[in-house]
């Protein structure tokens, strides 16, 4: 067992009058966290060290760590590093047993130049920045692992295709004229299908069937990668809205954008103390860049990029799909803003109604009603479509709850009481 010395050497439980507290001040616990150990250190309620301990990454150890830090006393709270990584095993041990987890940040560059740096070092520090306050985040919480997982499965089989789609174009830029000229202004869906059906072995020219051979590979494997994305973005669809329905009903939001969200929020509203902190998690925060008599703010470059990302999708698809959001940029537009700053704006009105649904003050509108009264009338999607001048699919996706729009909502109630 390692723990502090003073400054003569020796340990500062030998020495009569010892500092070490008694149980009931022993009150917070720190941990640093690796791929293989976790360092376990406790302080009393002065900020006094108390004892420090490793133990393995495996369930024994976490249960081993968690009753080490309970013979120490009355334990409040514990502080640890990489809550959604390394730390996440002990982070649930700590919270079956009842005491609360604060994350904690990693040793910030400055503190390790004058006083270095260890994983004891490192455990103190933890448990010394919630007992000063400097650390009082509460961690993601564990349910969100499983949407992290799906999401990372998803990114990195968009960018395989991606690379097999590039690298089918650059093939063909290579490849004999007479194929560049079958295959030039077939669109990209009918140039994957059309590849990956093609029969290289009834090419004669041996050079050609290789060519070939290279191209329907790369095609096949193109497909079969987005089979496997549309499958993993169902399963995405189905944890996020279960999660959260009112975020996915938001206009804008799917299940790629609605699970990156839930990501970045962990899952965890209390960590969310206000709309603001909100924005400036996702990089929306405006940023004041005034001198002089210039008087303006620019896009913050902070923040969760790939929830800033998330939030650009939005306003994306509302430029598209939505008539107000287009109002809005035009109107603004005549002010004499830049595109930049409408998108600053939208994005970081988006963040305040993303919040309002993270932390529940956000209804989800009902459209369950929607169906049955069609069917009651015998009206078909056609019939409907036609009538408000939409495609069915729109419809039916309205129905099924898959997409918000309110408006639309309402107009097509109307219509089913009138017709």
């Amino acid at each position: 067992m390692s723990c502090l010395t003073d400054a003569a050497g020796a340990d500062p439980s030998d020495r009569k009058g010892s500092t070490i507290m008694t149980n009931d001040q022993h009150s917070v616990g720190g941990v640093d966290s690796h791929k293989d150990t976790i360092h376990v250190a406790v302080i009393t309620a002065l900020g006094r060290p108390v004892d420090d301990r490793e133990f393995p990454t495996t369930k024994a150890g976490y249960r081993r760590a968690v009753a080490w830090l309970i013979e120490h006393g009355p334990v409040r709270s514990v502080g640890i590093e990489g809550t959604s990584s390394y730390g996440v095993g002990i982070a649930a041990a700590v919270t079956g047993a009842g005491i609360r987890v604060v994350e904690v940040n990693r040793t910030r560059p400055a503190e390790r130049r004058k006083q270095g740096k260890s994983d004891r070092l490192d455990a103190y520090r933890a448990a010394r920045s919630v007992l000063s306050g400097e650390a009082t985040t509460d961690p993601k919480s564990a349910s969100i692992e499983p949407l992290r997982a799906l999401t990372v499965a998803r990114r990195s089989a968009v960018k395989s295709q991606q690379a097999a789609w590039r690298q089918i174009g650059a093939l063909l830029v290579n490849a004999p004229s007479g194929f560049r000229d079958r295959y030039r202004d077939l669109p990209d869906a009918k140039l994957v299908a059309v590849l990956a059906g093609t029969r290289p072995d009834q090419v004669r020219d041996h050079a050609g069937a290789d060519t070939l051979h290279a191209l329907r590979s790369l095609a096949r494997r193109h497909r079969a990668l987005g089979h496997e994305i549309a499958d993993l973005e169902q399963r995405m669809l189905t944890r996020a809205t279960t999660a959260n329905p009112a975020l996915l009903a938001i206009k804008g939001v799917g299940a790629v954008v609605g699970s990156q969200l839930l990501i970045t929020a962990g899952d965890n509203p209390a960590r969310l103390r206000s709309s603001a902190s909100f924005a400036a998690l996702c990089g929306t925060a405006p940023i004041p860049v005034s001198s002089g008599r210039t008087d303006r703010h620019r896009l913050s470059r902070g923040g969760d990029r790939h929830a800033n990302s998330a939030l650009h999708h939005i306003v994306k698809n509302r430029m598209t799909n939505d008539e107000r959001t287009r109002a809005y940029r035009d109107t603004h537009l005549e002010k004499g803003w830049t595109q930049k700053a409408v998108y600053r704006a939208l994005k970081r009105a988006i963040a305040r109604e993303v919040f309002a649904a993270l932390t529940g003050h956000c209804e989800v509108p009902q459209y369950g009603d929607l169906r049955p009264a069609r069917r009651a009338k015998n009206i078909t999607l056609t019939t409907v479509a036609t009538a408000l001048g939409v495609w069915p699919a729109r419809v039916g996706e309205l129905e099924l709850g898959r997409r918000r729009d309110d408006d639309f909502a309402n107009r097509y109630r109307q219509w089913l009481n009138a017709a």
